[in-house]
């Protein structure tokens, strides 16, 4: 698998200084290309700018596109990955999230459609809800609670799949369509409530990890620059029906602590809390769709990535 160069050009990249759009904006810039990144910095932090800042070719607009976007030009290609993307983050602001998958991603495509460009869109593995089929394949149409207290990022993501849809079919719309499950790396805000992120805070402070239910429950981890190369390929590939990205290798939580402990040499101790209302048992993508059509699989292993993760985290505590 060859790492992808998308064509030099002039890209937007809607939620540009959160994690994964940060390493995506970087990608671009790398390849020689234009990127003009919005964000309106609810969760997305000018921390991860830092690598790219005074770059002459990246512009930062603060901007919250449930709005009206107030971008001057055209571009050659769009990646929306504006949301916030944590159960703490979409605890926080539920209207917000559900704004930014409807009204948000209305806009873009609408600047796709004016600017006659690809648009790729980030969905998410919740839209699977509490899987009865495992892994989750594509075809699988979840299990979702919809006016549960996840619903506000389950149904926004599942109706920005609806929207980039109808936008595809109607308006003839080069649409791409990812859904995201855990990633992790660097640029990870630090209390975001995801688990790499609280399991390697806990663990660099010495505090004891928390554990919701029995631990049995389990994830999946993919680093986050694989996911870049799998966002990259995905755009640069020919399928408009949503793919998985995510790595197959699958833990369970309680694993995943001891796991943590070890690489940062902790002597932190386990606890256990009650389960949050929807948390789903299983999550694990099946990425056959991902290898056969985009020659893409995740190739960092999870002790490498995990790594450079505590690195960054260990700088924060």
């Amino acid at each position: 698998m060859s790492e992808r160069k998308v064509p030099t050009g002039r890209y937007l990249v809607t939620g540009g200084a959160g994690f994964i759009g940060s390493h995506l904006c970087e990608k671009l810039l790398q390849s020689g290309s234009q990127v003009v990144a919005v964000d309106n910095l609810i969760t997305g932090n000018l921390r991860n700018l830092k690598n790219f800042e005074n770059n002459p070719k990246f512009e930062l607009i603060r901007q919250d596109i449930t709005g009206r976007l107030e971008i001057l030009g055209n571009f050659d290609g769009i990646f929306h990955l504006a949301s916030p993307a944590s159960p703490v983050d979409y605890a926080e602001f539920p209207i917000e999230t559900l704004r930014v998958g409807s009204y948000g991603s209305e806009h873009v495509l609408e600047m796709a459609k004016k600017s006659k460009c690809r648009v790729l869109v980030a969905s998410t593995s919740e839209i699977y809800g509490d899987p009865q089929q495992h892994p989750q394949k594509e075809s699988y149409w979840g299990n979702v609670n919809s006016i549960g207290p996840r619903s506000c990022y389950d149904e926004s993501k599942r109706f920005l799949e609806a929207l980039t849809m109808a936008y595809h079919r109607v308006f003839g719309l080069q649409t791409r369509i990812i859904r995201i499950f855990n990633t992790y790396g660097p640029r990870m805000r630090e209390n975001d409530g995801r688990v790499v992120p609280n399991f390697c805070m806990q663990a660099l402070r010495g505090e004891s990890i928390t554990i919701y239910g029995e631990g049995k429950q389990t994830r999946s981890f993919c680093y986050v620059s694989d996911l870049v190369e799998g966002i990259l390929a995905t755009f640069l590939g020919d399928s408009h029906l949503p793919i998985n990205l995510g790595n197959p290798t699958e833990f369970t939580i309680a694993d995943f602590a001891k796991k943590i402990i070890a690489l940062t040499g902790s002597r932190s101790e386990l606890v256990h809390k009650p389960l949050p209302e929807d948390d789903p048992q299983l999550r694990c993508p099946d990425i056959t769709k991902a290898r056969t059509e985009l020659n893409w699989e995740p190739k960092v292993p999870i002790d490498e990535g995990l790594a450079k993760t505590i690195e960054y985290f260990r700088q924060l505590v």
